[in-house]
Protein backbone atom coordinates (compact mmCIF):
# COMPACT_ATOMS: atom_id res chain seq x y z
CA UNK A 1 0.00 0.00 0.00
CA UNK A 2 2.24 2.46 1.31
CA UNK A 3 4.63 1.49 -2.45
CA UNK A 4 1.92 2.64 -4.35
CA UNK A 5 0.66 6.11 -2.89
CA UNK A 6 4.44 6.90 -3.37
CA UNK A 7 3.89 6.01 -6.94
CA UNK A 8 0.35 7.75 -7.35
CA UNK A 9 1.97 10.38 -5.83
CA UNK A 10 5.11 10.60 -7.86
CA UNK A 11 2.49 10.04 -11.32
CA UNK A 12 0.59 13.11 -10.19
CA UNK A 13 3.59 15.47 -9.76
CA UNK A 14 4.77 14.31 -12.82
CA UNK A 15 1.66 14.80 -14.91
CA UNK A 16 1.44 18.16 -13.23
CA UNK A 17 4.66 19.77 -14.68
CA UNK A 18 4.42 18.05 -17.53
CA UNK A 19 1.11 19.97 -18.22
CA UNK A 20 2.98 23.01 -17.54
CA UNK A 21 5.19 22.54 -20.02
CA UNK A 22 2.72 21.89 -22.62
CA UNK A 23 2.67 24.71 -25.45
CA UNK A 24 -1.10 26.00 -25.83
CA UNK A 25 -3.04 24.84 -29.21
CA UNK A 26 -2.76 28.05 -31.39
CA UNK A 27 -6.13 27.12 -33.53
CA UNK A 28 -7.92 27.12 -29.86
CA UNK A 29 -10.09 29.83 -28.31
CA UNK A 30 -9.60 33.73 -29.69
CA UNK A 31 -6.65 35.57 -30.25
CA UNK A 32 -5.39 38.36 -28.70
CA UNK A 33 -3.47 39.91 -31.92
CA UNK A 34 -5.18 42.68 -33.10
CA UNK A 35 -5.90 42.59 -36.74
CA UNK A 36 -2.06 43.16 -39.42
CA UNK A 37 -0.35 42.65 -36.61
CA UNK A 38 2.08 39.67 -36.36
CA UNK A 39 1.47 37.52 -32.76
CA UNK A 40 3.57 38.03 -29.39
CA UNK A 41 5.78 35.47 -29.19
CA UNK A 42 6.97 34.78 -32.59
CA UNK A 43 10.26 33.91 -34.30
CA UNK A 44 12.46 37.19 -35.08
CA UNK A 45 12.73 37.99 -38.86
CA UNK A 46 14.44 40.94 -38.91
CA UNK A 47 13.88 41.92 -42.38
CA UNK A 48 10.70 43.76 -42.76
CA UNK A 49 11.96 46.34 -39.91
CA UNK A 50 15.24 47.19 -41.81
CA UNK A 51 12.91 50.40 -42.53
CA UNK A 52 13.31 51.57 -39.50
CA UNK A 53 17.20 52.40 -39.42
CA UNK A 54 17.62 56.09 -39.88
CA UNK A 55 14.36 56.65 -37.12
CA UNK A 56 15.19 57.94 -33.61
CA UNK A 57 14.30 54.89 -30.74
CA UNK A 58 11.32 55.86 -29.08
CA UNK A 59 9.24 53.98 -27.35
CA UNK A 60 6.60 53.94 -30.01
CA UNK A 61 9.33 53.19 -32.85
CA UNK A 62 10.71 50.14 -30.82
CA UNK A 63 7.17 48.66 -30.05
CA UNK A 64 6.44 49.17 -34.02
CA UNK A 65 9.63 47.75 -34.97
CA UNK A 66 9.43 44.61 -32.77
CA UNK A 67 5.65 43.96 -34.46
CA UNK A 68 7.50 44.21 -37.92
CA UNK A 69 10.11 42.14 -36.81
CA UNK A 70 7.03 39.37 -35.51
CA UNK A 71 9.58 39.18 -32.08
CA UNK A 72 8.59 38.41 -29.12
CA UNK A 73 10.62 41.10 -27.13
CA UNK A 74 12.92 44.15 -28.34
CA UNK A 75 16.28 45.52 -27.19
CA UNK A 76 18.37 48.72 -28.02
CA UNK A 77 21.80 48.62 -27.97
CA UNK A 78 23.90 52.13 -27.48
CA UNK A 79 27.19 52.41 -28.03
CA UNK A 80 29.77 50.78 -25.24
CA UNK A 81 26.98 49.26 -23.45
CA UNK A 82 27.70 46.00 -22.23
CA UNK A 83 25.31 42.95 -23.67
CA UNK A 84 24.71 39.45 -23.26
CA UNK A 85 25.78 37.56 -26.13
CA UNK A 86 23.22 34.55 -26.21
CA UNK A 87 21.45 33.98 -29.15
CA UNK A 88 17.60 34.42 -28.63
CA UNK A 89 15.30 33.84 -31.62
CA UNK A 90 12.83 35.95 -30.43
CA UNK A 91 14.50 39.06 -29.40
CA UNK A 92 14.99 42.09 -31.87
CA UNK A 93 18.21 44.12 -31.77
CA UNK A 94 17.95 47.66 -32.36
CA UNK A 95 21.60 49.36 -32.51
CA UNK A 96 21.32 52.88 -31.56
CA UNK A 97 24.48 55.61 -31.91
CA UNK A 98 24.97 58.30 -29.39
CA UNK A 99 22.01 60.48 -30.79
CA UNK A 100 19.70 57.59 -29.93
CA UNK A 101 18.88 56.95 -33.91
CA UNK A 102 18.71 53.37 -35.10
CA UNK A 103 21.88 52.46 -37.34
CA UNK A 104 21.39 48.61 -37.48
CA UNK A 105 18.23 46.12 -36.78
CA UNK A 106 18.93 42.36 -36.40
CA UNK A 107 18.02 39.33 -34.36
CA UNK A 108 19.38 37.55 -32.07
Amino acid sequence: MKNSLWTLAGTSVAAGILAGCAAPNPGAGASNTPAGQPPVGGQCNAAPAQSFVGKDSTASVIEAARVQSGAHMARVLRPGQMITKEYNTQRLNLVVDDNGRITAVRCG
